[in-house]
Protein backbone atom coordinates (compact mmCIF):
# COMPACT_ATOMS: atom_id res chain seq x y z
CA UNK A 1 0.00 0.00 0.00
CA UNK A 2 2.66 2.36 0.57
CA UNK A 3 6.38 2.13 -0.16
CA UNK A 4 9.31 1.94 2.15
CA UNK A 5 10.13 5.86 2.17
CA UNK A 6 6.52 6.50 3.00
CA UNK A 7 6.43 3.76 5.57
CA UNK A 8 9.73 5.39 6.58
CA UNK A 9 8.08 8.66 7.33
CA UNK A 10 5.06 7.71 8.61
CA UNK A 11 7.12 5.57 11.04
CA UNK A 12 9.61 8.27 12.04
CA UNK A 13 6.47 11.06 12.56
CA UNK A 14 4.48 8.47 14.94
CA UNK A 15 7.65 7.63 16.50
CA UNK A 16 7.97 12.12 17.30
CA UNK A 17 4.99 12.13 18.25
CA UNK A 18 5.05 9.83 21.09
CA UNK A 19 7.89 11.28 22.47
CA UNK A 20 6.39 14.61 22.45
CA UNK A 21 3.84 12.99 23.87
CA UNK A 22 5.63 11.14 26.80
CA UNK A 23 7.58 14.24 27.62
CA UNK A 24 4.37 16.14 27.74
CA UNK A 25 3.23 13.73 30.44
CA UNK A 26 6.21 12.41 32.22
CA UNK A 27 9.16 13.28 34.20
CA UNK A 28 11.21 10.03 32.98
CA UNK A 29 13.99 10.43 30.41
CA UNK A 30 12.97 9.49 27.25
CA UNK A 31 14.79 7.54 24.54
CA UNK A 32 16.26 9.78 21.63
CA UNK A 33 14.43 10.29 18.49
CA UNK A 34 15.69 10.48 14.75
CA UNK A 35 14.57 13.73 14.26
CA UNK A 36 14.51 16.62 16.73
CA UNK A 37 10.95 16.93 18.58
CA UNK A 38 9.44 20.16 19.93
CA UNK A 39 10.21 19.73 22.94
CA UNK A 40 13.52 19.09 22.23
CA UNK A 41 14.02 22.26 20.26
CA UNK A 42 12.11 24.13 22.15
CA UNK A 43 9.66 25.41 20.05
CA UNK A 44 6.52 25.07 21.59
CA UNK A 45 4.64 21.66 21.79
CA UNK A 46 2.29 21.13 19.18
CA UNK A 47 -0.71 19.50 21.02
CA UNK A 48 -2.89 19.20 18.11
CA UNK A 49 -0.14 17.02 16.42
CA UNK A 50 0.45 14.45 18.72
CA UNK A 51 -3.10 14.15 20.71
CA UNK A 52 -3.50 11.02 19.17
CA UNK A 53 -0.51 9.58 21.10
CA UNK A 54 -1.07 11.27 24.69
CA UNK A 55 -3.18 7.93 25.85
CA UNK A 56 -0.41 5.76 24.71
CA UNK A 57 2.19 7.72 26.69
CA UNK A 58 -0.35 7.55 29.91
CA UNK A 59 -0.73 3.62 29.00
CA UNK A 60 3.40 3.60 28.69
CA UNK A 61 3.47 5.64 32.35
CA UNK A 62 0.54 3.15 34.23
CA UNK A 63 3.15 0.17 32.60
CA UNK A 64 6.06 1.60 35.30
CA UNK A 65 3.56 1.46 38.10
CA UNK A 66 2.26 -2.00 36.90
CA UNK A 67 6.57 -2.26 37.67
CA UNK A 68 6.40 -0.98 41.07
CA UNK A 69 3.59 -3.04 41.70
CA UNK A 70 4.85 -6.42 40.09
CA UNK A 71 8.18 -5.17 42.54
CA UNK A 72 6.34 -5.03 45.97
CA UNK A 73 4.71 -8.35 45.05
CA UNK A 74 8.13 -10.06 44.75
CA UNK A 75 9.02 -8.71 48.05
CA UNK A 76 5.88 -10.30 49.32
CA UNK A 77 4.05 -6.89 50.33
CA UNK A 78 0.27 -7.08 51.03
CA UNK A 79 -2.01 -5.67 47.98
CA UNK A 80 -3.02 -2.58 50.03
CA UNK A 81 0.91 -1.11 49.92
CA UNK A 82 1.54 -2.74 46.37
CA UNK A 83 -1.25 -0.62 45.26
CA UNK A 84 0.24 2.42 47.54
CA UNK A 85 3.99 1.76 45.77
CA UNK A 86 2.66 1.71 42.55
CA UNK A 87 0.27 5.08 42.81
CA UNK A 88 3.50 6.61 44.35
CA UNK A 89 5.45 5.91 40.91
CA UNK A 90 2.73 7.03 38.71
CA UNK A 91 2.87 10.53 40.43
CA UNK A 92 6.57 10.60 40.32
CA UNK A 93 6.51 9.32 36.27
CA UNK A 94 4.47 12.47 36.08
CA UNK A 95 5.79 14.33 38.00
CA UNK A 96 2.85 15.06 40.39
CA UNK A 97 1.83 17.92 37.70
CA UNK A 98 -1.90 16.93 37.94
CA UNK A 99 -1.60 16.31 41.38
CA UNK A 100 -0.84 20.03 41.75
CA UNK A 101 -3.08 20.96 39.42
CA UNK A 102 -6.00 19.05 41.37
CA UNK A 103 -4.85 21.07 44.58
CA UNK A 104 -4.76 24.39 43.03
CA UNK A 105 -8.39 24.08 41.48
CA UNK A 106 -9.93 22.62 44.60
CA UNK A 107 -8.25 25.55 46.72
CA UNK A 108 -9.69 28.16 44.03
CA UNK A 109 -13.17 26.83 43.86
CA UNK A 110 -13.50 25.78 48.10
CA UNK A 111 -11.52 28.92 49.15
CA UNK A 112 -13.06 31.76 46.41
CA UNK A 113 -16.29 33.59 46.65
CA UNK A 114 -16.14 35.45 43.89
CA UNK A 115 -14.85 34.38 39.95
CA UNK A 116 -11.82 36.65 40.39
CA UNK A 117 -10.76 35.22 43.85
CA UNK A 118 -11.40 32.08 42.78
CA UNK A 119 -8.63 32.98 39.88
CA UNK A 120 -6.27 34.21 41.93
CA UNK A 121 -6.22 31.56 43.95
CA UNK A 122 -5.72 28.69 41.62
CA UNK A 123 -2.78 30.85 40.47
CA UNK A 124 -0.98 30.67 44.20
CA UNK A 125 1.24 28.01 44.33
CA UNK A 126 0.72 27.89 47.78
CA UNK A 127 -1.74 24.65 49.00
CA UNK A 128 -5.00 25.37 51.34
CA UNK A 129 -7.25 22.86 53.37
CA UNK A 130 -9.68 22.45 50.22
CA UNK A 131 -6.33 21.37 47.78
CA UNK A 132 -4.84 19.17 51.07
CA UNK A 133 -8.43 17.51 51.38
CA UNK A 134 -8.59 16.82 47.54
CA UNK A 135 -5.17 15.40 47.27
CA UNK A 136 -5.79 13.31 50.66
CA UNK A 137 -9.25 11.84 49.01
CA UNK A 138 -7.18 11.15 45.61
CA UNK A 139 -4.45 8.90 47.33
CA UNK A 140 -6.80 7.35 49.47
CA UNK A 141 -9.41 6.26 46.47
CA UNK A 142 -6.92 5.51 44.43
CA UNK A 143 -4.82 3.31 46.61
CA UNK A 144 -8.11 1.54 47.86
CA UNK A 145 -9.41 0.89 44.40
CA UNK A 146 -6.25 -0.44 42.77
CA UNK A 147 -6.05 -2.59 46.05
CA UNK A 148 -9.23 -4.06 45.23
CA UNK A 149 -8.84 -4.80 41.70
CA UNK A 150 -5.16 -6.29 42.78
CA UNK A 151 -7.51 -9.24 44.12
CA UNK A 152 -7.74 -10.46 40.60
CA UNK A 153 -4.12 -11.22 40.27
CA UNK A 154 -1.57 -8.92 39.11
CA UNK A 155 -2.25 -8.80 35.27
CA UNK A 156 -5.70 -7.28 36.59
CA UNK A 157 -4.22 -4.57 38.57
CA UNK A 158 -1.28 -3.77 35.71
CA UNK A 159 -3.81 -3.86 33.10
CA UNK A 160 -5.69 -1.08 35.49
CA UNK A 161 -3.03 1.00 35.82
CA UNK A 162 -2.28 0.75 32.03
CA UNK A 163 -5.88 1.72 31.22
CA UNK A 164 -6.49 4.22 33.78
CA UNK A 165 -3.19 5.73 32.75
CA UNK A 166 -4.37 5.88 28.90
CA UNK A 167 -7.79 6.97 29.66
CA UNK A 168 -7.03 9.57 31.90
CA UNK A 169 -4.22 11.45 29.92
CA UNK A 170 -7.13 11.69 26.61
CA UNK A 171 -9.15 13.28 29.54
CA UNK A 172 -6.63 15.86 30.26
CA UNK A 173 -7.12 17.26 26.75
CA UNK A 174 -10.83 17.65 27.15
CA UNK A 175 -10.73 21.08 28.74
CA UNK A 176 -8.31 22.13 25.89
CA UNK A 177 -10.63 21.83 23.19
CA UNK A 178 -14.07 24.14 23.79
CA UNK A 179 -13.13 26.73 26.64
CA UNK A 180 -11.10 29.53 26.05
CA UNK A 181 -8.24 30.24 28.50
CA UNK A 182 -9.18 31.96 32.41
CA UNK A 183 -7.92 34.92 32.29
CA UNK A 184 -5.18 36.68 30.47
CA UNK A 185 -2.53 34.12 31.41
CA UNK A 186 -4.84 31.36 30.92
CA UNK A 187 -3.41 28.07 30.93
CA UNK A 188 -1.14 25.97 29.26
CA UNK A 189 -0.63 28.40 26.38
CA UNK A 190 2.50 26.53 25.24
CA UNK A 191 0.32 23.48 24.42
CA UNK A 192 -3.08 25.81 22.38
CA UNK A 193 -6.25 25.03 21.59
CA UNK A 194 -7.41 21.08 20.54
CA UNK A 195 -10.03 20.74 17.73
CA UNK A 196 -12.57 17.95 17.91
CA UNK A 197 -10.72 16.15 15.43
CA UNK A 198 -7.50 16.22 18.06
CA UNK A 199 -10.30 14.64 21.08
CA UNK A 200 -11.30 12.01 18.40
CA UNK A 201 -8.13 10.68 17.33
CA UNK A 202 -7.03 10.70 21.33
CA UNK A 203 -10.08 8.72 21.94
CA UNK A 204 -9.44 5.93 18.97
CA UNK A 205 -5.75 5.46 20.92
CA UNK A 206 -8.33 4.90 24.36
CA UNK A 207 -10.71 2.42 22.62
CA UNK A 208 -7.71 0.17 21.20
CA UNK A 209 -6.18 0.47 25.01
CA UNK A 210 -9.04 -0.77 26.43
CA UNK A 211 -9.90 -3.65 23.96
CA UNK A 212 -6.69 -4.98 24.30
CA UNK A 213 -6.89 -4.42 28.26
CA UNK A 214 -10.14 -5.73 28.25
CA UNK A 215 -9.52 -8.40 26.23
CA UNK A 216 -6.32 -9.75 28.26
CA UNK A 217 -7.36 -8.97 31.94
CA UNK A 218 -10.62 -6.66 32.89
CA UNK A 219 -13.40 -7.70 30.44
CA UNK A 220 -13.67 -4.94 26.86
CA UNK A 221 -17.27 -4.39 28.10
CA UNK A 222 -16.00 -3.19 31.54
CA UNK A 223 -13.42 -1.83 30.29
CA UNK A 224 -15.12 0.31 27.78
CA UNK A 225 -17.44 0.96 30.43
CA UNK A 226 -14.38 2.38 32.57
CA UNK A 227 -13.68 4.58 29.87
CA UNK A 228 -16.93 6.45 28.82
CA UNK A 229 -17.07 7.33 33.12
CA UNK A 230 -13.82 8.29 33.23
CA UNK A 231 -14.33 10.60 29.92
CA UNK A 232 -17.63 12.28 31.26
CA UNK A 233 -15.68 13.43 34.66
CA UNK A 234 -13.25 14.63 33.12
CA UNK A 235 -16.05 16.63 30.19
CA UNK A 236 -17.81 17.33 34.01
CA UNK A 237 -14.82 18.78 35.43
CA UNK A 238 -14.34 21.32 32.07
CA UNK A 239 -18.00 22.12 32.11
CA UNK A 240 -18.14 23.27 36.00
CA UNK A 241 -14.69 25.16 35.21
CA UNK A 242 -16.34 27.26 32.82
CA UNK A 243 -18.92 27.97 34.82
CA UNK A 244 -16.50 28.85 37.60
CA UNK A 245 -14.04 30.52 36.13
CA UNK A 246 -14.89 31.26 32.96
CA UNK A 247 -12.74 28.74 30.97
CA UNK A 248 -9.56 26.87 31.07
CA UNK A 249 -6.22 26.76 33.20
CA UNK A 250 -3.46 24.31 33.94
CA UNK A 251 -5.52 23.33 37.03
CA UNK A 252 -8.24 22.50 34.93
CA UNK A 253 -6.19 19.52 32.98
CA UNK A 254 -4.65 18.75 35.98
CA UNK A 255 -8.31 18.31 37.86
CA UNK A 256 -9.68 16.51 34.82
CA UNK A 257 -6.98 13.71 34.66
CA UNK A 258 -7.05 13.57 38.01
CA UNK A 259 -11.04 12.87 37.41
CA UNK A 260 -10.86 10.82 34.82
CA UNK A 261 -8.04 8.57 36.53
CA UNK A 262 -10.34 8.07 39.63
CA UNK A 263 -13.16 7.55 37.88
CA UNK A 264 -11.80 4.58 36.05
CA UNK A 265 -10.10 2.59 38.55
CA UNK A 266 -13.63 2.90 41.17
CA UNK A 267 -15.71 2.60 37.75
CA UNK A 268 -13.75 -1.05 37.27
CA UNK A 269 -15.06 -2.08 40.33
CA UNK A 270 -18.46 -1.02 39.58
CA UNK A 271 -21.10 -4.27 39.46
CA UNK A 272 -18.91 -6.33 40.81
CA UNK A 273 -18.15 -8.00 37.84
CA UNK A 274 -14.18 -7.15 38.74
CA UNK A 275 -12.50 -9.95 40.81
Amino acid sequence: MFDASTRSALIARAWRDLLDAWRFFSRLPAPSGGAASDAAAGAGLDLARFSWACPIAGALIGAVGAVAFGLAALLGLPPLLRAAFAVATVILAAGAMHEDGLAGLADGFGGGQTRQSELAITRDGRIGVWGTLALIFSLIVRVAALAALARGGFVVAAASLILSGAVSRAGALIPLAPPPPAGADGADPGAGRLEAKDLIAAGFAVVGVALVAGLVALGVMQALFACVLAAAAAWGTSALARRQIGGRSGDVTGAAQQAAEIVCLVALLIGGRAP
